[in-house]
């Protein structure tokens, strides 16, 4: 059964995630945005949990111009679908924040499958 949960203390839960980030880690982020969706865009997986949408650090070179920032973004819908309580979620969350921090590290899927967050 979905996890039933208002906007605002998803994205508590969402802020504590990040905040768990190590700062040693947290300080080599660079010009990320984080965004909670409803759900993923039309065109991807119904059960998409996060997209990070951006040039990982390790595709980035002195030539490239300023960019926007890059973006990770969350989905609520299929994160509150997947999750049977409380707990549950607050773990899936934390996983997809560090999923798509680390693609913005450039660690692709397969690596993180090793790691156990895929």
């Amino acid at each position: 059964m979905p996890v039933q949960m208002s906007p605002e203390e998803f994205d508590a839960i969402v802020e504590e995630a990040l905040d768990a980030i190590p700062d040693e880690i947290a300080s080599l982020v660079r010009n990320v945005v984080v965004l909670v969706e409803d759900e993923p865009p039309e065109g991807e997986p119904d059960d998409l949990l996060g997209l990070y949408d951006g040039v990982a650090l390790t595709e980035r070179d002195a030539s490239m111009l300023p960019q926007l920032p890059d973006r990770i973004f969350l989905y609520r819908g299929p994160l509150l679908d997947m999750c049977d309580d409380e707990d549950d979620l607050v773990e899936e969350i934390r996983i997809t924040v560090v999923h798509e921090v680390a693609h913005h590290f450039g660690i692709d899927d397969d690596r993180l499958h090793d790691l156990g967050y895929a």
